[in-house]
C-alpha cells in the first residue's frame, strides 16, 4: 500500500521547480497555469526570488502547492497511483488537487488568500511559535494551559518523534516554552514564522477563507484524503471542504495521521514537492516503511526504479 504525502510552508526554497519544468512539459504547464490564475509570475519569484519575496506567506503558499502539483503531475505519468494521499498544513490542499477535490487553478488561489488571511489575523510581532522536543503531547498541553494567563497558547503542529509546535501570543509562548523546560522538555526552539498558525489566534483567517471555501467548485475525493484535524480520511467533498475550514486554526495532527496510515497497511510514502521535511518525520514514525522523496527529474527516476514501474 502507498501513500503521497505533500508538505507544507517552510519547504520553500528559490530555485524549486527549474529542473523539473525544464525536463517535464506537464511540470512546465502546471507553472503557466499558476501564473496565468494568480495574475502575476509566481514561477519568476520561485526561480529568481528574491528569498525576501518567496518566504511572504501569500507567495510561499502557492508557491509550494504549485511546485508540488508539478512534481505530482510527472509522477502521475509514470503510473503511480498511491492508495492514499494527505498534506501537512497547506500541503492538504496539495492533496486535494491529486485527488480531484479541487481544480488547481482554484486551489492556487485559494491558497493565497489563505496566506494572505493568515498573515493579516495577526500583527506581525504579537503572535509566535515554538518547537517543543523530547516532551510527551500532555505534558505540552498542561504547560499551555498553565502559562495562558488570558492569553492563547496551544499545540499547533503534533508532529511526533517528540516534536510538537506551539502557537499563540508571544509572551504565552515564552511562558509555555519556559514550562515545558521545567516538566523536561529536551530543547525549545523558537521558530521563524510571520505568524502563530493552527490556534484560536487565527479564528479570523478560518471566517475569511470559509466562503470561499465553501463556494469553490469540488468533487468527491477519487483518493481518500486523510485530514489534519482528525487523521480520518475524506471521501466526499463537503467533508474535505468542512476539514480545510477547520484545520486553520486548529492542530496538525500529523503523527496520527502517520500512524492511520500504518495502520491500513501503507508501508511505502512518496513525500512528493520541495523538501523532506515529512520523509524526516516518517522514517521515525514508521521505522519499518520505505520512505521517498521526490523534487527533482533524478528523483522522479529513483522512485519509478525503486517501485518497479
Amino acid at each position: 500500500m502507498m501513500a503521497c504525502v505533500f508538505p507544507g510552508q517552510g519547504s520553500q526554497a528559490v530555485g524549486m521547480g527549474q529542473s523539473l519544468v525544464a525536463a517535464s512539459p506537464d511540470a512546465a504547464e502546471v507553472f503557466l497555469q499558476a501564473d496565468a490564475a494568480l495574475g502575476f509570475p509566481l514561477s519568476t519569484v520561485m526561480f529568481e526570488g528574491p528569498a525576501e519575496t518567496l518566504i511572504l506567506t501569500e507567495h510561499t503558499q502557492p508557491a509550494i502547492l504549485t511546485m508540488s502539483t508539478a512534481v505530482w503531475r510527472v509522477l502521475e505519468r509514470r503510473g503511480i497511483r498511491p492508495d492514499y494521499v494527505a498534506g501537512h498544513s497547506l500541503g492538504e490542499y496539495s492533496a486535494h488537487v491529486a485527488a480531484g477535490t479541487l481544480a488547481f487553478a482554484d486551489a492556487v488561489r485559494l491558497v493565497r488568500n489563505r496566506g494572505r488571511y493568515m498573515q493579516e489575523a495577526v500583527p506581525v510581532g504579537t503572535g509566535a511559535m515554538a518547537a517543543i522536543l523530547g516532551l510527551e503531547e500532555a505534558d505540552v498541553a498542561a504547560a499551555c494551559l498553565d502559562a495562558a494567563q488570558g492569553a492563547i497558547v496551544s499545540p499547533a503542529n503534533l508532529n511526533g518523534a517528540g516534536q510538537i509546535v506551539i502557537a499563540g501570543h508571544a509572551e504565552a509562548v515564552a511562558r509555555a516554552g519556559d514550562a515545558c523546560k521545567a516538566r523536561g522538555a529536551r530543547r525549545v526552539i523558537p521558530l521563524k514564522v510571520s505568524a502563530p498558525f493552527h490556534c484560536a489566534l487565527m479564528n479570523p483567517a478560518r471566517d475569511r477563507l470559509r466562503p470561499e471555501l465553501e463556494q469553490v467548485p469540488t468533487s468527491d475525493p477519487r483518493i481518500p484524503v486523510v485530514a489534519n484535524v482528525d487523521a480520518e480520511p475524506r471521501m466526499t467533498a463537503t467533508s474535505a471542504i468542512d476539514a480545510l475550514i477547520s484545520q486553520v486554526s486548529h492542530p496538525v495532527r500529523w503523527e496520527a495521521t502517520v500512524q492511520w496510515l500504518v495502520s491500513r497497511g501503507v508501508d511505502t510514502f512518496i513525500e512528493v514537492g520541495p523538501g523532506a521535511v515529512l520523509s524526516g518525520l516518517i522514517r521515525k514514525l514508521a521505522r519499518e516503511a520505505r520512505v521517498l522523496s521526490v523534487e527533482t527529474p533524478e528523483d522522479v527516476e529513483a522512485a519509478v526504479a525503486a517501485l518497479n514501474l
